[in-house]
């Protein structure tokens, strides 16, 4: 068996390919090992009160800061981060990225958005009231990164945003 690591600064997301002559046993081994590493690294532990909370990246909208405090923000509720907004951005996959000082945008999750002409523009997110602010600095790069997934899905044959 061969194991070939490549690195390429352009893509978004990592992706594992595992190339073989038959579907055995042993390559289903693989696969599942494969999946659930992926699977534990897609989740983080979160605190709120008392209770430390494992959610899956998915359910995060955004990371913003409050004071001295990171929260990390699903459709419906908020739980304290340990980790501080810089160290976010190096941990988090490539779906999520900095749209402001103070917040890391899931760019996956985004439903809307609302560009004003005198301020920064404002994201909306499905089933939720919640919204994020996008500073000027990072509306072009924002829009960059979602016209590339848009490409990219439409090369794939998804014609829709959430495929």
């Amino acid at each position: 068996m061969k194991i070939r690591i490549e690195i390429d600064e352009k893509i978004q997301e990592e992706e594992v390919i595992i190339r073989s002559p038959v579907l055995d046993e042993r390559i289903r081994r693989i696969q599942t090992a494969v999946a659930e590493a992926a699977a534990r690294e897609k989740t983080m532990s979160f605190l709120k009160g008392d209770t430390e909370y494992y959610l899956p990246l998915r359910k995060i909208l955004f990371f913003e800061t409050d004071g001295d405090e990171i929260y990390a923000h699903t459709a419906d509720d908020a739980y304290k981060s340990k980790y501080r907004l810089y160290e976010l951005e190096e941990l988090l996959p490539g779906y999520f990225m900095r749209v402001s000082k103070s917040t890391i945008l899931n760019i996956k999750s985004i439903y809307a958005i609302n560009r004003s002409v005198s301020t920064s523009c404002t994201v909306q997110f499905q089933k939720s009231y919640k919204q994020v602010y996008v500073s000027r600095h990072y509306y072009k790069p924002l829009r960059n990164r979602l016209e590339e997934k848009r490409k990219r899905s439409m090369k794939k044959g998804n014609w829709f945003w959430g495929t």
